[in-house]
């Protein structure tokens, strides 16, 4: 069944933005559906903050998502807290000023997106360089102590927090284990609403059987990618698309879509609409099989290097 929380991620500059959130269709859409925004900061400008505004008056739910500047890391990582808190800070009297009726702020641990770009340019290189460094375990215990006293600092603001997580963490709780959070950035924090990017457009042909494995264990996830941001990824067709929602909504309530804007370049949009969403779907047995060889095989690392 279509699951009682359906969000779509942004992560647009303002001039796209505004072309979205004046496109009467697409607001249409987004109100059938039901659906909220989980909006990218990728500025603090007076244009977003009207797109803001555009959407609330529409009546569609905006939640925020931090972010920072590309020279900064762009996403929450280990060793960027100093920017992420002054980020933080200017994103809550952004919100003051505007008087925006944001309820959530969340935060998207990842490895520097400069990292990551070296990853897809050279992935042997970075992956070493990654390994290399998740042996220095104190590098986790000073990013967790700073990240929890800042989502204290969120919550005093009565705002709600959120986390958007790689799913090796799920591994890494399984094997009590901090090995895999070490080598993806990722950071177990407690928070109101964790959500899980299982992008099966990150995952290779084994995608749907891990969005299948992942999805049976978790309260929230996100699937993807059909394009925007900074995602080089190849992208979701609409068959894709509904397969790894219908496979999430078999497990979970709350389901997010990476991305708006990449649903409606591609016109997947109002095509949600008519969803069946308890159409059958079935897994082939070769990828739920090596979906859980790979899952094994991440616990056993992550328990040898705990």
């Amino acid at each position: 069944m279509k699951p009682a929380r359906l969000s779509f991620f942004n992560e647009q500059d303002p001039p796209e933005l505004a072309d979205l959130v004046g496109d009467a269709a697409v607001l249409r859409e987004l109100r059938v559906l039901k659906a909220r925004v989980t909006m990218g900061l990728r500025d603090l400008s007076d244009e977003r903050a009207e797109a803001v505004l555009r959407l609330e008056g529409e009546g569609i739910a905006v939640d925020a998502w931090l972010l920072l500047p590309r020279e900064q890391g762009y996403f929450a990582t280990y060793d960027n807290v100093a920017a992420v808190e002054a980020r933080v800070e200017a994103a809550l009297r952004w919100r003051e000023r505007h008087r925006l009726p944001l309820r959530a702020l969340g935060f998207d641990f990842e490895p520097d997106l400069r990292e990551l770009d070296a990853l897809f340019h050279h992935p042997v290189r970075a992956l070493a360089g990654w390994v290399r460094r998740s042996a220095d375990r104190g590098r986790r215990e000073r990013a967790l102590a700073s990240y929890r006293a800042l989502l204290e600092r969120v919550r005093a603001e009565g705002l709600t927090l959120e986390t958007y997580q790689f799913p090796l963490l799920l591994e890494d709780r399984a094997a009590g284990s901090h090995f895999l959070q070490r080598l993806s950035s990722s950071l177990d924090v407690r928070v109101e609403r964790e959500v899980v990017m299982a992008y099966s457009s990150l995952l290779g042909p084994l995608g749907p059987g891990l969005v299948e494995g992942w999805t049976r264990s978790i309260g929230a996830v996100a699937v993807g990618s059909t394009g925007g941001g900074v995602d080089p990824l190849p992208k979701l067709s609409f068959d894709e698309l509904s397969r790894d929602l219908r496979l999430a909504a078999r497990a979970c309530s709350d389901v997010s879509i990476f991305s708006l804007e990449g649903c409606v370049m591609h016109g997947h949009l109002p095509r949600l609409i008519d969803l069946d969403w308890d159409a059958p779907v079935t897994v082939p047995l070769a990828q739920r099989v090596g979906a859980a060889s790979i899952r094994g095989s991440a616990r056993a690392l992550a328990r040898l290097f705990r």
